[in-house]
């Protein structure tokens, strides 16, 4: 069934084991997930790349949305990026080549949902307010401030990647 004939995610109500407080978090997710995989079903991977009127490409989006998740939860968990984080981070706007398709970007993002998922529902509520230092100048926010951040950030690229996918494919 298409997402499009059942209600919005935040409208299928609460989702099970997740803290009351982090619901609009879970369910952003998921609607992202649904959104893009749908969005993508049918996309080219020729199309891929391609940046209208320089905007950034579907690519860049899809690689920069399972990124953001990882670094977000690697920074609400208290750690700090790795040298493979930091290097995927770099490599964020560049095509890798053949090997990575539209269907393993849209793969790579759906298994960053659910790790997401499950941290959420891992996390205790008494560390929702507990600081934690985001980047190498050790920027103070919270694991609340991360969960939000990382859902709305995931949501604002999606919108971002509709537009790119209507206007590539409108132009091809």
């Amino acid at each position: 069934m298409s997402s499009i004939n059942k209600p919005e995610v935040w409208l299928r109500g609460p989702l099970p084991g997740i803290l009351p407080v982090l619901q609009p978090v879970a369910h952003a997710l998921l609607q992202a997930r649904e959104e893009l995989n749908e969005l993508m079903a049918n996309f080219k991977d020729e199309l891929l790349w391609q940046r209208p009127a320089g905007a950034a490409s579907a690519g860049f989006h899809l690689q920069h949305m399972t990124g953001v998740l990882d670094r977000l939860f690697t920074y609400a968990n208290g750690k700090m990026l790795t040298e493979i984080q930091l290097q995927r981070l770099a490599a964020e706007d560049k095509n890798p080549g053949k090997e990575h398709n539209v269907q393993y970007y849209v793969q790579q993002f759906n298994e960053q949902v659910d790790k997401s998922l499950e941290r959420i529902k891992n996390i205790p509520s008494g560390e929702l307010f507990e600081t934690r230092s985001v980047g190498r100048a050790q920027i103070p926010s919270t694991v609340m401030g991360l969960m939000v951040h990382a859902a709305e950030h995931t949501m604002r690229h999606l919108g971002q990647l509709l537009v790119t996918v209507k206007i590539v494919h409108a132009n091809a």
